[in-house]
């Protein structure tokens, strides 16, 4: 074996030995040349899970769903030149989202960068402030000093990916020719390694606040009167039963956006309103119950009737509860950003408020209107659809609050299928887990990414996207067949951009179309037929239950059509409005 190969093996050995001993197991991987060292170690590794994905695009987003579903990061590795530029859009919703994510580009060696090689682009810090660290690795050597720094470098990288705000690295890896590894030393090297203990590290963050500060917020909590909670997503996982006894202490109703963790499962939900988005449009409610104080987790709400709210009383004093540090405060009205864990800061609050003798009783004339203005709302538009015979978009999201079964992940697309579930969607005793893409709020590689979350455990999925988004990701399909993945995609398609009939831009009627209705008469059927997945054109509700219950309790890729017109949709929602506001003054809380 010539020096070249042995320094190779032992290089990429060391490598992803060192990943799967800390604990980072599977690897997505593009297919490419150059990265030859790195998917041929993974793909012998005994302990090591490998998951092709042909399209890098898809690929990034399909090893996002399976760091968002595991809490786990995972590895994605692909060749040089453009292929690592097809990672950004997932690095970016990664970064936003605070998803942990390593990727692993192959590139040229330093000879062959900037002077024309073939495949080859900068990839020193392609993806720029988007990733929690960078390194530029050297080509590979057989010394052990270097192979010591190696390992430690791993630890660092996959420490880094899980640290407060977690996220992606990148390790750019530069590779010389001939690109084979030795394939019996690769086996020796990773049965000797098993037998050798993995180099460990990890980032600590202070994650309490000091007690005077602690004292201080309690103090302020315990005498403000009309105070709201505001969980977005992103909420940490296992916070609901947390919040919901600080909430129930203090007299604070909790406006718990859909991908909060908040709306469903056996925590105490009385506290909990989910059907914020109707009522605040309402104008006399808003006049009439302006908070004094707002404490805020997780990302911003969806809903834009909470960030028109909070717009209109900027004197309320926000304060934003952020365990990594990060800036999520779009309306620059926060007083305060506490940078400490959230479920420990509410263990503390708890106690401290629970041995308050002078805490006074929740307010009802402030927890009441509130309480009932969701129970209202929710009761009002259930009323509303339920009279509905044919297939609306509003509909689709309380039929599937009747359907899924606990347990069940559903995952929504951005633009408009995330604000109906924001609206529509109730909050249940089923433990229903509702995702989505968040960060950077695209439509790209939403399929990639539920089915990321299938191939890490999630069961039943359904998936739940607007035509342009399928379209936007139908390579990501693919996975559900190379992978074996149980799914129910349900498209809603109302042929173009829906969300636009919303917005100002369709008073432009006479480039409304050309610009942003965006029609494009596209036929679904045959795209299910390419992915051997099971279609459904859904024309009623009636069978719009049967084949969703059909594709949760199946095997494979189900992919369920509804087709809605755009104009009407617009009716569909602003006739619901007056019948919402209409129910508050008749419930006399207005």
């Amino acid at each position: 074996m010539d020096l070249h190969t042995h320094a190779l093996t032992h290089w990429v050995a060391t490598i992803i030995d060192q990943l799967v001993q800390g604990g980072v197991d599977t690897f997505v991987i593009a297919p490419g040349s150059r990265s030859t060292p790195l998917a041929l170690a993974a793909a012998r590794h005994p302990k090591a899970r490998v998951l092709m994905q042909f399209d890098e695009r898809s690929a990034g987003f399909f090893a996002l769903g399976l760091a968002r579903q595991t809490g786990r990061p995972t590895v994605l590795i692909c060749t040089s030149g453009t292929a690592a530029a097809n990672f950004l859009p997932a690095v970016a919703e990664a970064d936003l989202a605070r998803v942990p994510l390593l990727l692993l580009t192959a590139d040229r060696p330093p000879e062959l960068r900037d002077n024309g090689a073939p495949q080859t682009i900068d990839q020193v810090g392609i993806y720029g402030s988007r990733t929690r660290w960078f390194s530029d690795l050297p080509t590979p050597d057989d010394s052990p000093a270097l192979r010591a720094y190696l390992r430690a470098l791993i630890a660092r990288a996959i420490a880094a990916s899980l640290a407060a705000p977690a996220g992606p690295v990148h390790l750019n890896l530069p590779f010389r020719e001939p690109l084979l590894p030795d394939r019996a030393l690769l086996e020796e090297l990773f049965q000797h390694a098993a037998q050798t203990p993995s180099v460990t590290a990890q980032i600590h963050a202070p994650r309490r606040l000091l007690k005077p500060k602690l004292q201080e917020l309690a103090a302020r909590l315990a005498a403000t009167e009309r105070g709201l909670i505001l969980c977005g997503p992103e909420t940490p996982p296992d916070l609901a039963p947390l919040l919901t006894r600080l909430a129930e202490l203090l007299g604070y109703p909790i406006l718990a956006d859909p991908l909060s963790g908040l709306r469903c499962g056996q925590h105490n939900r009385r506290m909990v309103l989910s059907a914020y988005d109707a009522f605040l449009r309402d104008e006399g409610f808003v006049q009439r119950y302006a908070p004094e104080l707002l404490l805020r987790f997780g990302a911003m709400p969806t809903a834009k009737p909470i960030l028109l709210f909070l717009q209109r009383y900027p004197e309320v004093h926000q304060i934003v509860v952020d365990e990594g540090g990060g800036w999520r405060e779009p309306t620059s009205r926060a007083a305060e950003h506490l940078a400490t864990d959230p479920g420990q800061l509410c263990i503390e609050l708890i106690e401290l408020l629970s041995t308050n003798e002078a805490l006074p009783s929740p307010s009802d004339h402030w927890v009441h209107p509130w309480l009932t203005a969701d129970r209202v709302a929710r009761e009002t538009l259930t009323t509303a659809l339920n009279g509905q015979d044919r297939i609306s978009e509003p509909g689709v999201f309380a039929r599937l609050a009747e359907l899924l079964p606990d347990g069940a992940t559903l995952f929504v697309g951005n633009s408009m299928p995330i604000r109906d579930c924001d609206t529509f969607f109730p909050a249940m005793a089923r433990h229903v887990n509702i995702a989505g893409n968040r960060g950077a709020n695209g439509i790209d590689g939403l399929i990639s990414t539920g089915l990321g979350m299938a191939a890490g455990g999630a069961r039943p999925l359904v998936l739940v996207v607007g035509d342009l988004s399928l379209y936007h990701d139908s390579n990501g399909l693919l996975a559900a067949k190379l992978h074996a993945l149980d799914a129910t995609v349900i498209v809603i398609n109302n042929d173009g951009g829906g969300i636009f009939s919303f917005l100002p831009q369709a008073q432009e009627q006479d480039r409304f179309e050309l610009l942003f209705g965006t029609p494009h008469g596209l036929e679904f059927a045959p795209l299910a037929a390419f992915y051997a997945a099971h279609y459904s054109l859904v024309e009623n509700w009636e069978l719009f239950d049967r084949a969703v219950t059909a594709g949760i309790g199946g095997r494979g890729l189900h992919l369920i059509e509804l087709r809605t017109e755009r104009n009407q949709n617009v009716t569909d929602h602003r006739l619901l409005w007056p019948l919402v506001s209409a129910a508050l003054r008749g419930a006399e809380i207005c």
